[in-house]
């Protein structure tokens, strides 16, 4: 499952190991409250990663989906233990087990479900 293996990674003292998971090729669409990051290469991804501030942030996927060569997952995430808002991502996963195209949406204020407001590690 490449979103939970990327999310994992992101979350990790080292975020670049989630360059890992993606295609040379990798097109991209990160929707934030702040505006949209797109890009169509693992450099240009690698460049968002060097870009953001995320101290103590995690990704909890508390719903998650495969249909073929497509992956879901939604959840929250948190920094500093306290809930930030919730997330829903998209990813087509290539032959070789990485991510080729990835759209993800994160919105402070709605949940999709009425899920805990910071999950048990």
């Amino acid at each position: 499952m490449v979103l939970r293996d990327y999310m994992k990674r992101m979350d990790s003292p080292d975020p670049s190991q989630a360059l890992e998971c993606l295609e040379p090729d990798l097109e991209f669409v990160i929707a934030l409250p702040a505006g949209q990051v797109r890009g169509t290469s693992r450099e240009e991804f690698a460049t968002y990663i060097a870009g953001r501030e995320a101290n103590d942030r995690a990704h909890h996927i508390l719903r998650y989906a495969v249909d073929g060569d497509l992956e879901f997952a939604y959840g929250i995430v948190t920094e500093g233990g306290h809930k930030r808002g919730a997330f829903i991502s998209v990813a087509t996963v290539s032959d070789g087990r990485r991510m080729r195209r990835y759209v993800s949406f994160f919105d402070p204020d709605l949940a999709l479900t009425a899920e805990p407001a910071v999950p048990e590690a």
